[in-house]
C-alpha cells in the first residue's frame, strides 16, 4: 500500500509537474487532485467528495474573467490572462473580449494567435493552441462532457484538445472532447467536430466531414 502511494507520488509530480507549478505560484489553497484524477481518464461522479475543489476553481475564475471582460487596456488584459491561466500571454497574441473560460489553468496559448470575440474554453481536460492559430468568434472549444447512462449523467469526464500550428477554426465552430485540429487546417464556420482533422485539410458540417484537402 506504502509503495502504491509512493509511485502515485511519483507519477503525478512527473506527469503534471507543470500543472503542480500553476497552483504553487496562484495564491490559492485549491487542491488540484480530482483534476489530475479527471485528466488521468476517471469519470467523477457528481457526489465525490472533491468535486468542491472545480467549484472553487471556477469561483475564482469567474472573478478574475469580471475584470478581464472589462478592461479595454491591452497590458491589463495580459496581466489578467497570466492570473487565469498562470503563464504570460505572449506579445503577438491577442484575445478579444468578452472571453469565457470556465478554469483557464489549463489552457496553454502559443505566440501569433488570434481568438476573436465571444468565444468560450471549457479547459479541464486541457486545451493545447499551438502558433500562429486564427479562431473566429462565437468558437467553442470543450473538453468537458458526461456519460450518456441518465443514473450516471451528473458525473464529469474529460478529453484533451490540441490545435495545431496554422490552423484556423471559422465562427460559431463547436470543436468536442478528445479533438486534435491538424497542422494548416480549416474548420469551417458552424461546423461541429467529434473527430481528429487531419493536416492541411478542410472540414465542415454537422457532424464535421473532409470537405477538400488544402494545396499550396
Amino acid at each position: 500500500m506504502v509503495v502504491s502511494s509512493v509511485i502515485w507520488v511519483f507519477y503525478s509530480i512527473l506527469f503534471h509537474r507543470n500543472l503542480y507549478c500553476r497552483f504553487w505560484i496562484n495564491p490559492t489553497k485549491m487542491s488540484i487532485d480530482i483534476f489530475i484524477r479527471l485528466q488521468s481518464g476517471e469519470t467523477v461522479p457528481f457526489n465525490d467528495p472533491h468535486y468542491g475543489e472545480i467549484i472553487e476553481a471556477a469561483s475564482r475564475t469567474t472573478k478574475l474573467l469580471k475584470k478581464f471582460n472589462a478592461t479595454t487596456e491591452i497590458e491589463q488584459v495580459r496581466e489578467l490572462w497570466g492570473e487565469i491561466s498562470g503563464k504570460p500571454l505572449h506579445i503577438s497574441t491577442a484575445i478579444q473580449i468578452p472571453f469565457y473560460i470556465n478554469i483557464g489553468l489549463f489552457t496553454s496559448i502559443g505566440k501569433n494567435v488570434y481568438i476573436n470575440n465571444d468565444c468560450t474554453f471549457l479547459d479541464m481536460g486541457t486545451i493545447t493552441i499551438e502558433d500562429d492559430v486564427l479562431i473566429g468568434p462565437k468558437v467553442s472549444l470543450i473538453t468537458e462532457s458526461h456519460p450518456l447512462n441518465p443514473s450516471e449523467r451528473k458525473a464529469l469526464m474529460v478529453k484533451p484538445i490540441v490545435i495545431k500550428r496554422n490552423a484556423w477554426i471559422g465562427a460559431g465552430a463547436i470543436i468536442l472532447p478528445g479533438v486534435t485540429v491538424g497542422e494548416n487546417a480549416v474548420v469551417a464556420a458552424g461546423a461541429v467536430v467529434s473527430k481528429d482533422v487531419p493536416d492541411n485539410t478542410i472540414v465542415g458540417g454537422i457532424p464535421a466531414k473532409i470537405i477538400k484537402n488544402i494545396q499550396e
